[in-house]
């Protein structure tokens, strides 16, 4: 297998943590989103979408998007198990992992890239230019308040984001919030419990990775 990456980009930390959670030593390849490497001819072979994470086979198949690669990883290494041990555990964990990617991860993204200089005429990811929207960048920013909002509450009564056990949707929550640094944006004091699970969760070893 090869792992691409780009080690400044959260999309593919999510990755990261993942395999780092696992145990896993996996050969990678920085891809420079900088100087626009991922539009080349030679990474649309890889990835059409132009995005990382991309993870390639052994027999060339390549996997992108941060879940898939995960589940992948999941099926092949099953132990640690971090996306549920059976059917109604991987529900709940695919559930609050999704939720937690719209509400968290991409509501920062929004607000992100329709207000980062750099990124004019890139406002979504992708192969295709997109104009930003300068109004996407307080409804992104509104998104990320209720997003911290949900996440305290559901932390009010579970130790991790999807019950009792750590899982990808922490990883996807932990991740969020620390992207969310990128806009200026912190968990408020007042979300007293995800403050304690963001620090239980960014001591993890695998929170370096």
């Amino acid at each position: 297998m090869k792992f691409y990456d780009c080690k400044s980009a959260p999309s593919p930390r999510r990755v990261r943590i993942f395999i780092a959670e696992k145990g896993l030593e996996i050969p990678t390849a920085q891809v420079d989103l900088r100087n626009g490497e991922h539009l080349t001819e030679r990474f649309r072979e890889l990835n059409p979408w132009c995005t990382v994470p991309v993870l390639e086979l052994d027999d060339g198949t390549t996997l992108s998007e941060a879940v898939a690669v995960c589940r992948y990883l999941e099926e092949a290494h099953p132990e640690p198990p971090l996306m549920g041990v059976d059917a109604r555990d991987r529900a709940v964990v695919a559930m609050w992992e999704h939720r937690f990617e719209i509400d968290g991860f991409l509501a920062v993204t929004e607000a992100f890239r329709n207000q980062a200089r750099g990124l004019a005429g890139r406002a979504l990811t992708g192969a295709d230019g997109v104009a930003q929207i300068p109004e996407l960048v307080e409804r992104g920013r509104g998104r990320v308040e209720r997003f911290f909002a949900a996440l305290d509450a559901q932390l009010a009564h579970h130790p991790f984001v999807a019950g009792e056990r750590y899982t990808i949707a922490d990883i996807t929550a932990q991740v969020a919030v620390d992207f969310a640094g990128w806009i200026k944006m912190s968990l408020p004091d007042e979300c007293r419990h995800a403050a304690d699970w963001y620090r239980r969760v960014s001591a993890r070893p695998s929170a370096a990775a």
